[in-house]
């Protein structure tokens, strides 16, 4: 577990973590970006199957996780919302409301289990 300094909060240090996102960690393009090529529909079907994998992983651990650990995923979710002023994006939304179909999947799987 990291060390923290007494002054910074938790809420505070996921904060700042969670806000370098956006530009991937303050990181910024020196060079022409490349074009990159399209997916082929073998590679696509690859992609498909390991995010239904990382999903279910994901859902299984968060039902053996407390309820502290799902609380933050859906805060996670109301994070990636929109922000007041900015414009309104289709996948952000839907990334957002997929966040917590996860976690309510996580939940109903936990009531399964248990």
């Amino acid at each position: 577990m990291p060390v923290t300094r007494d002054h910074d909060s938790v809420a505070d240090l996921r904060f700042r973590a969670l806000s370098r996102w956006d530009n991937e960690g303050g990181a910024i393009a020196t060079t022409p970006q490349v074009d990159v090529p399209l997916l082929t529909p073998a590679e696509l079907v690859q992609m498909r199957i390991r995010v239904i994998a990382v999903e279910n992983v994901l859902i299984a651990v968060l039902a053996e996780g407390s309820d502290r650990q799902r609380q933050v995923a859906r805060d996670m979710a109301t994070y990636i919302a929109p922000r007041p002023g900015a414009s309104h994006h289709s996948l952000t939304i839907e990334a957002g409301k997929h966040i917590t179909a996860l976690v309510d999947r996580a939940v109903h799987f936990q009531s399964i289990d248990a």
